[in-house]
């Protein structure tokens, strides 16, 4: 890729920075959330069998990380 100017510059890092904070609300959503229901007993979240939660918060965290490296490669291109 060729030389970026300033607002290229700009809207590569706010694309970045998008990406982060979905995979930040990821985690929150996916995987903070369940654990306090969890923990907590909210809406009988103890009925959910434990293998069943585990793949369930297995997913949204490698949707969080594939998310976060989308925006580690977004950056790389203003190195």
């Amino acid at each position: 890729m060729g030389i970026l100017n300033p607002a290229e510059i700009e809207q590569t890092k706010l694309l970045a920075n998008a990406f982060d904070r979905e995979s930040t609300a990821c985690v929150t959503v996916g995987i903070v959330t369940p654990l306090a229901g969890y923990l907590y007993n909210f809406s009988n979240f103890n009925a959910i069998s434990g293998g069943r939660m585990a793949v369930y918060l297995a997913g949204w965290f490698l949707s969080a990380v594939l998310l976060h490296y989308m925006a580690r490669r977004i950056l790389r291109r203003l190195a």
